[in-house]
């Protein structure tokens, strides 16, 4: 059973319901989470929790589209702060990997509990995935054709890549042995030299 306890959200009262569904689901699961758990965590009963949001599915999709929006925009900043293809791509890495990093939540909530949005939701959602996929992708593809990237495969250089993230959302702890800046660049190097860039 979940130990988790809040003390009730001020000003923001949304933003505090969807930052404790965020770490109930995290922590007990999307299907074993209740709505009346989320209330209890911000003091809210049934009635007043409803006035603030329709369903829990609208929370897990509020969760995910705060994220995938968050990744998207990053990755595009990156990439446009340089015309260097091998630079663009270090910097999307080390992006890729900040995030995970700094919302270990989000990214274990976005990847465990995809399965459980509705169709339509989850239509969306792995669309949207395909985009920030195929960022990477395109840079790739670029640095390959310019001679600067040596891979066997594209579409497996750029899930291992994504999977970098992914392995840094499990084990990294803000206050540990690194820093989100030394694992960020750290994952960029290694990125590179999963590419073969010169």
């Amino acid at each position: 059973m979940s130990t988790l306890t809040r003390v009730p959200p001020r000003g923001d009262r949304r933003a505090g319901i969807v930052a404790a569904a965020l770490e109930l689901f995290a922590d007990k699961g999307y299907l074993a989470t209740t709505m009346d758990d989320i209330g209890r965590a911000v003091a809210m009963r049934g009635p007043s929790l409803y006035k603030h949001v329709a369903s829990k599915q609208d929370l897990l999709v509020e969760i995910m589209e705060r994220s995938i929006a968050t990744v998207l925009r990053d990755h595009r900043i990156a990439v446009e702060s340089t015309d260097d293809v091998r630079e663009q791509l270090r910097r999307a890495v080390e992006a890729h990997v900040r995030f995970h990093a700094r919302h270990r939540l989000e990214a274990f909530v976005g990847t465990r509990e995809l399965r459980h949005l509705d169709e339509g939701n989850r239509a969306v959602m792995l669309s949207l995935r395909k985009d920030y996929e195929s960022g990477f992708r395109e840079l790739v593809e670029r640095g390959v054709a310019q001679g600067r990237f040596r891979v066997g495969s594209v579409k497996l250089a750029v899930y291992s890549i994504l999977d970098m993230g992914v392995g840094v959302a499990v084990w990294f702890r803000e206050g540990g042995e690194f820093s989100v800046d030394e694992v960020a660049y750290h994952y960029g190097d290694q990125a590179l030299r999963l590419l073969g860039a010169d």
